[in-house]
This record gives structure tokens, sequence and C-alpha cells, in this order.
């Protein structure tokens, strides 16, 4: 098994896509033709970088990193985590905690005073699994979505 961690590439989308019916079943993804122009805006974001773990010429595990520029904090930037995702038949081999691992570097690097990941996965061994990648249980979360129309 050869592992290459890299940041995401144009031709990842379908793969990405693939891995992204993994993390969540109920969620409509697009084709790879509908979803190329949202794919061009994420690669060109400086603020965003999409993590990927490929073996033997194929993304298997993933992670977007967001930076964002802060007034606070000594004008420190601080970091998301999101869409983490492993392929299911990869899994246990330690390739989304080395994704996670990368946005940490990159969130570092540039200068981020903390990372933040939210989850809605209740799994005890997803919870686990964030844990040993050093995250911390502390904070309380809050979020809305969109009403449906």
């Amino acid at each position: 098994m050869q592992l290459i961690l890299r940041k995401a590439v144009p031709d990842d989308l379908p793969t990405l896509l693939a891995l992204y019916a993994e993390l969540s079943a109920d969620d409509e993804l697009p084709r790879p033709e509908d979803a190329a122009e949202t794919w061009a805006a994420i690669l060109a974001n400086e603020m965003v970088t999409v993590h990927v773990a490929e073996v033997d010429g194929r993304a298997v595990a993933t992670c977007v990193l967001v930076i964002v520029p802060n007034l606070t904090r000594n004008q420190s930037p601080f970091a998301m985590i999101e869409n983490v995702v492993t392929l299911a038949t990869m899994r246990g081999h330690g390739l989304g905690k080395r994704v996670i691992q990368a946005a940490f570097a990159q969130a570092w690097a540039a200068g981020c005073y903390k990372v933040m990941l939210m989850t809605g996965r209740s799994d005890p061994a997803v919870l686990a699994f964030y844990e040993s990648c050093g995250f911390v249980r502390g904070k309380t979360a809050f979020q809305i979505r969109r009403p449906l129309d």
C-alpha cells in the first residue's frame, strides 16, 4: 500500500464525490459534471484546502480545512475541519487521522490559534477517533439550518 498525503486537484472530483456518498447516505450528491463549477471555486479559494490520502493512485480519505482570518487573539486566524471521511473498506488504517494531521500542520503553519470540528455523529467509535486525533470535547455547539421552502 503506497500512501501519498496531498492537497486535492481538479481530477479528484469523481473520487471525492464517491467518498462523500459514504459520509452521508441521505445526502443526494451531484454528478461530477454538475459539480465542476463548485469544485473549481473550492480549489480556487485560498481559505479552503481539501486534504487527501491517496492509496495506490486513488483518494481514499479526505477532510476540508477552512482557515478564517480573525481580529481577536492577536489577529490569529482560526480553522475549521469539515467533511471528514475515509472509504469504508480502508478504515482502521490511520488514513483519516493522517489527513486530519495534515490539516493541523497547515493550520499551525498559518498561525491558527485553534482548529475546530463539529460532528453530529454519536457513535462512540467516531467520537473516540476524533479524540485520538487530539480533539477535546469542551464547548457547546449550536447550528441553524436554512429552512426548506
